[in-house]
């Protein structure tokens, strides 16, 4: 039987629409592409500490080129300017995020923030000179105290384990609020006699301090129960170990993990590509501070009370998938 013959102009027709569809196609995809990301604003905390260092790490490898890391007072300061849209992104720690979403004090109303990413956990660090008769936070009543910058995670916590140890954290104590580089060069002087610093492992102004200056930490192991009792278990028993500042013996203290977080309402594609690119530059930010280590997919998701960012969540969801096609 003859096949029945195709016309030269059927052909043409025919190669004509193919090439409309394909165009389409391709004009359709190129339309979904994602437009490239602005330069970001990074909030962080006061140099010498480590939100500081891993910030402007993360602005320069891992976000668009023009991104900057902004010094803050950390963790409260941090979520209000990304709360505003004064900032796009933000280290917090996770209990002090929790507030704020919550609306608790020390905020006067909820916030819209979600996490990216939990990254690492701080250790409460209370530095005393070393020969300063303080074993106890309840013996610091009448001592010269730093409790950190005004509106940080640190003052905080300094002014909860304070009130645990039945002190009064405005009353009992001479108080100051300094960036951890202002209160331990104040340490090593000797016009202070105590500071609080809540951060992760080695902070930079630490390692100074204990290279210059006799000093210690004090056991802060008997608070963190009554702290997860009062306010949640994102609080842990840590450990400060030996050697991780020159002759500085270990302790136990006080852990509390970090997030990033972003507004919520950030597009789910932005969060989704600045957590991606968060992961690809890991052993960048690691150069630049070994807490970076810390940074693992299947960690990042834990991120307590604050709710995970959808398209952070994305992110985890495709990691997830390529695991298990290994």
């Amino acid at each position: 039987m003859q096949r029945p013959r195709i016309s030269r102009g059927t052909w043409v027709f025919a190669a004509g629409a193919l090439a409309v569809v394909l165009g389409v196609a391709l004009w359709a995809g190129w339309a979904r592409s994602p437009e490239p990301l602005p330069p970001l604003t990074v909030v962080t905390g006061g140099s010498g500490g480590v939100y500081h260092v891993y910030g402007a790490e993360l602005a320069e490898v891992a976000l668009p080129e023009g991104s900057t890391a902004v010094s803050t007072g950390a963790s409260v300061e941090n979520v209000q300017l990304v709360d505003s849209g004064a900032a796009d992104i933000g280290f917090a720690l996770t209990d002090v995020a929790a507030l704020a979403i919550e609306g608790r004090r020390p905020f006067d109303t909820p916030v819209s923030v979600a996490a990216l990413a939990r990254v690492y956990d701080n250790r409460t660090h209370l530095l005393v000179r070393a020969d300063l008769p303080v074993e106890r936070a309840d013996e610091l009543a009448g001592h010269r105290v730093d409790v950190g910058d005004e509106g940080s995670g640190t003052e905080l916590i300094a002014d909860r384990v304070l009130d645990l140890a039945g002190l009064d954290p405005h009353e009992d104590i001479t108080r100051t609020n300094s960036s951890i580089g202002e209160s331990t060069r104040a340490l090593r002087t000797g016009s202070l006699d105590a500071v609080f610093w809540s951060g992760g492992l080695p902070t930079e102004a630490v390692t100074e301090l204990a290279a210059s200056a006799p000093v210690r930490l004090v056991d802060l192991a008997e608070y963190v129960e009554p702290l997860r009792r009062e306010y949640g278990d994102v609080f842990t028993e840590q450990s400060i170990p030996a050697g991780t500042y020159p002759g500085v013996p270990p302790v136990i203290t006080i852990g509390v993990p970090n997030v990033l977080v972003v507004g919520d309402d950030m597009p789910d594609d932005t969060a989704e590509e600045i957590t991606r690119s968060l992961f690809a530059a890991r052993e960048e930010l690691v150069e630049a501070h070994p807490v970076a280590l810390h940074l693992n997919p299947r960690v990042a998701v834990a991120t307590g009370p604050v709710p995970l960012h959808p398209g952070a969540a994305r992110y985890y969801r495709s990691q997830k998938e390529a695991f298990a096609e290994e």
